[in-house]
């Protein structure tokens, strides 16, 4: 059994966190993908084909981690879409395949049942669907009994025709390869696809029964971390870790090799703190909080249910419910806002349009290499791009783009491009 994932895509929803493909974002330490890799061969998948963009970012860092499972890679030169990545893994194709969105780390849950549906309804294409509660944003299904008589994707939002969405997951027969090729290339060829197969052939669906999540906008990071943590995670302390005595270590917490939490620090769990990190005094890291390895967490520092990739140091300050790409500076008594004066939902701009994004706690979304001066204040929502530089006393209201200087002095904004 062959499963190939999706991993070519620009990612550009991903903003700004979207340097690299959104796949290789990490989580306790490692590529996401690898979660997605590693539950394929508890379930009998015996090769992979990752289709990957042409800068080969995903086989390059995916090669970093020893895998017992094959795994083929294939170019797609110009992102045209699902359906045209995979006809460009066809010459490796053998049979009946998986195709995976390259997020789907639950998907080992599902493998089974998709299976054994196969097996005893000869059901030849069979897709994963689940809830939504925002079905404008997906690929939403019409169906009798398990049986689709209709797709549409992201359909007008109170014009839906169920909420049973497309999760990601598809089972198919070579032969689909074909249906492919019949509709024009597009960003929907596979939705056309599908619908091509509808009219000709039965397309089954397994209903996962509960809504899933997706990975769409770097905020729905924050319930797949979640989910890694509450599978993964292990209650464990590396022996060269340096603990202080008056330091607090509560509930289920991994700390990797050489990591240093100082006096006075509290560390209350779920959370996960790669190598090489240093928590310092009387800081405050907690639920759900992920350090990747090389990062400090300066004294009296809060840090709650936030997502820091490598080598990022922050100082005293409050950092709630955000994402920060690597290498990132942020000086002291920095503050990022995460929830709404209103208590409201928080809405973002993503591409220059406003979305609602669900949450009534988000706080800053910022891009690599960034470096924030003391005291500014960062609004809920915000999203920082990468390569950029925040003055001291600055408040962030607004998105800032990548390589741009920005910061307030009394009543003037200066904002420029480096």
């Amino acid at each position: 059994m062959q499963a190939v994932i999706l991993a070519a895509g620009a990612s550009s929803r991903f903003w700004p966190i979207n340097g690299q493909h959104k796949c290789l974002v990490k989580i306790m330490g490692r590529p996401m993908i690898l979660s997605l890799i590693e539950g394929l061969k508890t379930k009998g998948i015996k090769e992979v084909i990752i289709i990957q963009g042409p800068g080969r970012e995903v086989e390059k860092e995916v090669e970093n981690y020893k895998s017992d499972l094959p795994i083929k890679y294939v170019i797609q030169s110009v992102p045209r879409g699902t359906g045209d990545a995979i006809l460009k893994a066809e010459k490796m194709i053998k049979d009946h395949f998986f195709v995976f969105n390259s997020e789907r780390v639950d998907t080992e849950e599902y493998i089974e049942p998709i299976i054994n549906k196969f097996k005893k309804e000869k059901s030849e294409i069979i897709i994963l669907a689940g809830k939504t509660s925002a079905p404008w944003l997906y690929g939403i299904l019409k169906v009798k009994k398990d049986k689709v008589i209709g797709l549409v994707e992201k359909p007008t939002r109170g014009k839906e025709s169920s909420k049973l969405k497309i999760v990601g997951t598809y089972f198919f027969p070579k032969e689909f390869l074909n249906y492919l090729k019949r509709v024009p290339r597009s960003e929907y060829s596979l939705i056309d696809a599908i619908l091509l197969c509808v009219k000709e052939k039965e397309v089954k669906i397994v209903d996962v029964g509960k809504e899933t999540f997706a990975l769409k906008y770097p905020w729905d990071m924050f319930e797949i971390r979640k989910y890694i943590f509450d599978k993964f995670l292990k209650n464990e302390i590396s022996k060269t870790a340096e603990i202080a005595k008056s330091a607090e270590v509560k509930g289920k917490i991994f700390i990797g090799k050489n990591v240093k939490i100082l006096g006075g620090a509290r560390i209350k769990g779920p959370c996960y703190i790669g190598d090489d990190c240093v928590i310092g005094n009387n800081a405050l890291v907690r639920d759900y909080t992920n350090l990747e390895r090389k990062v400090l967490v300066g004294a009296s520092a809060e840090v709650a249910r936030s997502i820091l990739q490598e080598r990022v140091k922050i100082h005293s300050g409050y950092f709630g419910d955000s994402i920060i790409g690597d290498n990132c500076y942020i000086g002291a008594d920095t503050v990022i806002a995460n929830i709404r004066l209103d208590r409201g939902e928080i809405k973002s701009v993503v591409k220059g349009k406003e979305v609602y994004t669900g949450l009534k706690k988000l706080g800053a979304i910022i891009g690599k290499n960034t470096k924030i001066g003391v005291n500014v204040s960062i609004m809920p929502g915000v999203m920082i791009g990468s390569n950029c530089q925040i003055g001291p006393h600055s408040s962030v209201l607004k998105n800032i783009e990548d390589n741009a200087v920005f910061y307030t002095k009394a009543e003037n904004v200066i904002k420029k491009n480096k």
